[in-house]
């Protein structure tokens, strides 16, 4: 599309394209369903000669999608071109917009379904190759244009567009004014670029098969990248002045409620600034030795040392069992969370005088051990050079207990660059038993819901590899499920607590450069809905690690120095609270730092809301209000701050040798 003006030296980078009478490539096909096999072609032959022009010319567009393709009556168009980059994002490649073309002409075949099979016979095995995971393996733009010339087809007679999409481009126009829709005769693509001999579409690159589009789809679900497109300009035009890239839905999967409205903006509730009185204590007792690990129930708490593990009356305080002589070395940390309660037991990674590396069951209601399983075994499948277990935290849903980490190479080089690998175990919650392990690369921030078969790994290794978050079936012994790529999260490569959430049957995620957040069927991955989030001073924002509510019907997004409140169902927002004082703490980061690398420095009660800012103040948020109830500070903490954790409606604060309880809604 033709450029009027621009300036790359804005504060926000933007450029302004003459209009073009013609309709996006979503809007398109979420109205009128997919294309057929002839327009499908042009679209493919149009996009992909237009990337070639580009990557010719040394320039990479990184914004192809269904949102910056445009339809018109000579064929389709590309906008947002030039805005990439511009706001410090990773650099993309030629090869990541090869994978855009794919996930694009996908969708425009399958109406959103995220299947390979609804692309025609003359599509598939291109499409599959720019699909390929490695990017190595892709096809360049000149040869997918080559490739569907080679294939000599028919051209298409009349209009490319089906009538009822060309009548929607005419009322477009009509309302804007006299434009032109036929583009003033322009033909729509450069011209064919000149292949070189030898140098067409390998096999290896094409010919994947059905097979192969299992592998990269993974089965019936997507592994489509999410493609930025480009937020319009106050006249309506992509690129103008003022606008911004931000990421879109995973381009394969249809959205049923997306929102794009943030708790910045005009659309959405206004902040609630948070402040409350200093909350009451409820008990506060101090012991030998300085806690390292909690974990409540509404009747027991657990408090783990470096000497022993004891269990205290969550109502008063008081000793309620003999002590054990499990212990925590490392405990609770931003990494690691070696505790868990469910069902009327408590789990925790311990060791013992004479066995370290256990994992350990207490029955809540008589402090006594049920059974312990020896966990610190070197990889059997370690190959050349042994890997130790380390693991990291323990989960438990249903009856499975599953402990998560990674594998430390216990011989041979390591490099900083090199890709994490992780692990799952499960454990049977009755008797200790192993079930099943898997290992991977891909496997990192493992999510456990609380019920269900259906885990959730995210993986991403240094550099500019997208990551990536998949299903791990518990059902199948860990069998890996569907899988979407998600650009620029580089964050997913942090070891540790996972950095997504489960509510109502959901999967939630970050994802683009962070500032989106997507729900997604945690059978499937196909995506329910998405909302993006601005920041307030206009700078770009990446969302915290999202949390919800006990019983799934709220999920909570750290935003800057906000914390919304939305809807699991379809992200409709309920509330947003900001931080009090949050200017004086370092911005709109405040939030944000706290909830993503603290762990559980987020958990909810039946009506409360629990989090800590970086300043080390616990808030209790009412959870219908989004209103501060108290909060909670200890000058005299540690320099880490203070462990705590919920049981029933108290949380329970260790802070150096003291334990103290509060009430949820206070005295």
């Amino acid at each position: 599309m033709p450029v009027v003006d621009a300036d790359a030296d804005a504060p926000i980078p933007w450029l302004a394209t003459e209009f073009t009478a013609g309709l996006p490539l979503r809007q398109a096909v979420d109205r009128h369903g997919p294309l057929s096999e002839p327009a499908l072609r042009v679209l493919a032959d149009g996009l992909a000669r237009a990337l070639a022009a580009l990557h010719a010319a040394g320039t990479v567009h990184g914004e192809v999608s269904p949102d910056s393709v445009l339809l018109t009556m000579d064929g389709p168009r590309i906008t947002a071109l030039g805005i990439v980059g511009a706001t410090g994002s990773p650099a993309p490649s030629p090869t990541d917009d090869m994978f855009d073309l794919g996930s694009t002409v996908l969708f425009a075949a399958s109406g959103g379904e995220p299947d390979t099979g609804a692309l025609p016979v003359s599509l598939r095995e291109v499409i599959d190759g720019c699909l390929y995971p490695e990017p190595q393996d892709r096809p360049t733009a000149e040869q997918v244009v080559d490739y569907l010339r080679r294939q000599n087809l028919p051209s298409l007679a009349g209009s490319w567009l089906p009538p009822a999409v060309t009548a929607d481009m005419a009322a477009a126009t009509a309302a804007v004014g006299s434009v032109s829709a036929g583009g003033g005769g322009r033909g729509p693509f450069p011209p064919p670029p000149v292949i070189a001999a030898g140098t067409g579409v390998s096999r290896r690159k094409l010919i994947l098969g059905l097979a192969g589009g299992a592998a990269v789809l993974g089965g019936a679900a997507t592994a489509l990248a999410f493609s930025g497109d480009s937020s319009s300009a106050p006249d309506g035009r992509a690129g103008g002045p003022g606008s911004t890239a931000r990421p879109a839905s995973p381009s394969g999967v249809r959205p049923t409620s997306a929102s794009s409205a943030s708790p910045s903006s005009t659309e959405g509730p206004e902040s609630i600034v948070l402040a409350g009185p200093d909350a009451a204590k409820a008990w506060s007792g101090a012991g030998k030795h300085a806690p390292n690990c909690l974990e409540a129930s509404d009747k027991v708490v657990m408090v783990v040392t470096n000497t022993g593990t004891s269990f205290l009356d969550a109502a008063t305080g008081k000793s309620m069992f003999p002590e054990l002589n499990t212990t925590s070395f490392l405990g609770t940390t931003s990494l690691t969370y070696p505790t868990a309660y469910a069902d009327g037991v408590f789990y925790l990674l311990c060791d013992t005088p004479s066995q370290p590396g256990m994992l350990a069951a207490f029955d809540a209601a008589s402090g006594k051990v049920k059974w312990a399983t020896k966990m610190a075994d070197v990889d059997p499948g370690g190959g050349t050079h042994a890997a130790r277990y380390l693991s990291h935290y323990v989960a438990a849903a249903g009856t499975t207990v599953y402990v998560c980490g990674q594998m430390s190479q216990t011989s041979g080089s390591f490099s900083p660059e090199s890709p994490t690998t992780g692990y799952i175990r499960a454990f049977n919650a009755s008797t200790g038993k192993g079930l099943w392990r898997v290992k991977g690369t891909d496997i990192n921030n493992v999510l456990v819901p609380p019920s269900g078969s259906h885990l959730l790994a995210t993986s991403a290794v240094p550099g500019r590899k997208p990551g990536r978050v998949q299903m791990i079936d518990a059902g199948r012994k860990g069998a890996r499920g569907w899988k979407v790529s998600v650009p620029h999260a580089g964050y997913y490569f942090t070891t540790g607590w996972p950095l997504t959430c489960y509510a109502a049957g959901l999967f939630l995620f970050a994802g683009g450069n962070g500032e989106t957040l997507f729900a997604v069927d945690a059978a499937t991955g196909s995506e329910k809905w998405h909302r993006r989030f601005d920041a307030k001073n206009g700078d770009q924002v990446q969302i915290g690690a999202p949390f919800s509510s006990l019983d799934g019907a709220t999920v909570y997004v750290p935003v800057g120095s906000d914390l919304a409140a939305l809807a699991a169902a379809d992200g409709t927002i309920q509330w947003v609270a900001t931080l009090g004082g949050a200017s004086d703490m370092g911005g709109s980061n405040v939030f944000k730092a706290a909830l993503r690398t603290s762990g559980k420095s987020a958990q909810c009660s039946a009506d409360t809301v629990f989090a800590t800012d970086s300043a080390k103040t616990l808030w209790a948020i009412d959870a219908a209000t989004g209103r501060a109830r108290w909060k909670y500070s200890d000058p005299g903490q540690p320099d880490v701050g203070f462990l705590w954790t919920v049981g029933g409606d108290h949380v329970f604060i260790a802070s150096h040798l003291t334990v103290t309880a509060l009430a949820a809604h206070g005295r």
